[in-house]
């Protein structure tokens, strides 16, 4: 007798899709990172000894730890810096993302060109680059200050102009300080933003246009739209938007953390201690992550609900 062939549903072909995507990265991560993940716990917990014959490791329990947060004064500084980064970054980004990927989503002459040149410092910046250009305008502008030469080209002196221009005006300087840190982060935010444009740009593109005629037809205006359309419908991508920025920003070249563990680890070659406080970064780091998960998600609206 023939046996019946076995029909698989939609959502089981979808599940299979789904396991072959994570399978190269399962393989990769057991055969590259599982033995310097477990080893890197045990060095947490460890000093250890390097010699020309070798390592050796003395087990100093939750030491490297204790030391970490109670008598390294860098890596607290370090810490509450990059987080304190992180909290005026994350809105910026979002908000100029969001309007530049609005932008974008409009019809115009050129708007391919437009769109790679805002993606453009994904595909030719690298976070290393990105540090190495901003030492070399920061020192550039030390030097043309000193020397008083060609002051006024200066971008960052125009930067300067600008919010002394708007403290003249106004004369409340506590109430023009979130402009004046947007205009010292307006370099950063720009080239951190590409990533975010293009998943903003294709969250509004999936957007049922059918949504747009209907609020057209009932006379709605477009700041209307955007709040009761727009907005809700990619609130799951603004989600997305901000773990991925919290994960760059707190994994990007710059970050005085991660190179203080560097330094800890191959400078001073004391590599227990570097290891345990590369794990309470990425405790730290996960830890922020649940909450604005957990905080962001309760407004996220999606559509099958």
């Amino acid at each position: 007798m023939k046996k019946q062939k076995r029909f698989k549903t939609l959502a089981q072909r979808q599940a299979r899709i789904g396991r072959l995507f994570v399978y190269p990265w399962l393989v990769g991560f057991m055969i590259f990172f599982a033995w310097p993940f477990i080893q890197s716990i045990i060095f947490a917990f460890s000093q250890l000894d390097v010699s020309p014959e070798g390592y050796k490791l003395n087990f100093v329990g939750l030491s490297n730890f204790i030391k970490a947060l109670r008598e390294d004064p860098n890596f607290i500084r370090y810490l509450t810096t990059e987080i304190g980064n992180i909290v005026v970054n994350i809105p910026l980004i979002i908000m100029f993302s969001l309007f530049i990927a609005i932008l974008l989503n409009q019809r115009f002459r050129g708007r391919t060109i437009v769109r790679a040149i805002f993606f453009l410092p994904v595909v030719v910046m690298s976070g290393a680059l990105l540090y190495v250009l901003e030492s070399n305008s920061l020192e550039q502008f030390n030097i043309g200050a000193q020397a008083g030469m060609a002051m006024s080209n200066s971008p960052f002196l125009r930067g300067i102009d600008f919010r002394m221009f708007l403290v003249r005006i106004t004369g409340n300087i506590p109430f023009l300080m979130p402009v004046i840190n947007a205009i010292d982060r307006i370099y950063e935010i720009i080239w951190k933003s590409g990533v975010q444009i293009l998943i903003f740009l294709a969250g509004l593109q999936s957007i049922p246009a059918s949504l747009y005629e209907v609020a057209q037809v009932e006379g709605a205006t477009s700041w209307e739209v955007f709040w009761k359309i727009t907005l809700p419908m990619i609130s799951p991508i603004i989600l997305v938007n901000v773990i991925y920025t919290v994960i760059d920003s707190f994994t990007d070249y710059s970050n005085d953390v991660l190179r203080y563990i560097l330094e800890v680890a191959f400078r001073q070659l004391n590599h227990g201690y570097s290891a345990a406080i590369a794990w309470l970064y990425f405790l730290i780091v996960g830890a922020i992550l649940l909450i604005l998960i957990w905080i962001i998600s309760k407004r996220v609206f999606y559509m099958n609900e």
